[in-house]
C-alpha cells in the first residue's frame, strides 16, 4: 500500500497570455478552482494507478476544505488521517500561458501544522510505499523518514520544491525524484548514497535513473502538444510509487511514469487531468523504443 505525507492545496488557476514579469499584472478570462498540493496529486496519481492509498495531511475549517479532498474522496484515497486545524486550508495561485508553462505562489497555511506523528506506527511496514515531498515542514519529514527506514518500508522523496532535505539523509532513501532545476541543486554523488536511484525528469525529454552503484536507464516521453504542465511532475511521482508497490521492476516503472506525466499536460490543472491505470497503460504502448 501507499501512505502520502504531504500538503493539500486548492488551486487558483488563471490562464494568461504570457506569464508576467516582475511587478507585471497580465489580464486572464475566467479563473478555475481545483484541489491541489503535491502531497494530494502524488496520492490522487496513485490511487487511480490502481494502488491502496492512505493520504496524511492537513486542512483548515473552511469551504476550501471541501474541494481540497473532493477528488480524492470521490477516488476512494483514504482520508481518515487528514487534521483539521485553524489555519486556512493551502492555497496556489498558478497562472498558466497558452504553451503550457506556469507560475506558482503557494499559501501554505494548514500545511505548517502537519506533524509526523499524525502516522501511526502500524502503517509503516515493509510493504508499505512512503511517498513525501517538501511543501510540509521538512523536520517533520525527516522524523517520518527515519521512523519508516527503522520500520522497513520504502521511502520515495520528490525534492519539489527545491531545496535540502536535511536532517533527513539521503541513505534512508530508497528513490529521490527531481527536475533538472531541483538536480541542480544536489551534491556530486548523491545518487550513490541513495537505496535505489535518483531519478531526474527532463520534460519533453523524458527521465533518466542515476543508480548507486553507476550506470542509468532512460525511458523516453510521450509527443504531446501541453496545455497545462502543472502536476505533470506529481503525477509521474504518484504513478512511479504506484508502480514499485506494484511490484514492477525499474525500467517500467519509469516508462509508466513518463506516460502518465505526459497525458497530465493535456488538460488543464493537476487533479482533474490526472490519468487512470487505463489510459496509462494505452500510453505506454505508444512510448518510443
Amino acid at each position: 500500500m501507499i501512505v502520502v505525507f504531504g500538503s493539500i492545496n486548492v488551486d487558483l488557476i488563471v490562464p494568461v497570455e504570457h506569464l508576467p514579469a516582475a511587478g507585471e499584472t497580465v489580464l486572464g478570462a475566467d479563473y478555475m478552482l481545483a484541489p491541489g498540493g503535491k502531497g494530494a496529486n502524488q496520492a490522487l496519481a496513485t490511487r487511480r494507478a490502481g494502488s491502496d492509498v492512505t493520504m496524511i495531511g492537513a486542512v483548515g475549517r473552511d469551504s476550501f476544505a471541501d474541494i481540497a479532498l473532493s477528488l480524492l474522496r470521490r477516488d476512494g484515497v483514504d482520508l481518515s488521517l487528514v487534521a483539521a486545524c485553524d489555519r486556512p486550508t493551502a492555497c496556489a495561485a498558478i497562472t498558466v500561458d497558452p504553451t503550457g508553462e506556469n507560475q506558482i505562489a503557494v499559501a501554505s497555511g494548514a500545511n505548517l501544522t502537519v506533524t509526523a506523528m499524525q502516522v501511526p506506527d502500524e502503517l509503516l511496514r515493509p510493504a508499505t510505499v512512503l511517498v513525501l515531498q517538501r511543501e510540509v515542514p521538512i523536520a517533520e519529514n525527516a522524523l517520518l523518514i527515519r521512523r519508516a527506514r527503522e520500520r522497513g518500508a520504502r521511502i520515495v522523496l520528490s525534492l519539489a520544491p527545491a531545496g535540502p532535505i536535511a536532517p533527513a539523509r539521503l541513505e534512508d532513501i530508497d528513490i529521490l525524484i527531481a527536475n533538472e532545476g531541483e538536480a541542480a541543486t544536489l551534491g556530486a554523488g548523491t545518487a550513490r548514497r541513495l537505496r535505489q536511484a535518483l531519478i531526474v525528469t527532463h520534460g519533453a525529454a523524458g527521465a533518466v535513473a542515476h543508480l548507486p552503484a553507476g550506470g542509468e536507464i532512460v525511458a523516453p516521453a510521450l509527443l504531446i502538444d501541453p496545455v497545462d504542465t502543472t502536476g505533470a511532475g506529481d503525477t509521474f511521482a504518484g504513478v512511479l510509487a504506484a508502480s514499485l508497490d506494484q511490484g514492477l521492476e525499474l525500467p517500467a516503472m519509469l516508462r509508466r511514469a513518463s506516460a502518465a506525466a505526459a497525458l497530465t499536460c493535456l488538460a488543464v490543472g493537476a487533479q482533474p487531468a490526472i490519468p487512470d491505470r487505463a489510459a496509462i497503460d494505452a500510453a505506454v504502448a505508444r512510448l518510443p523504443g
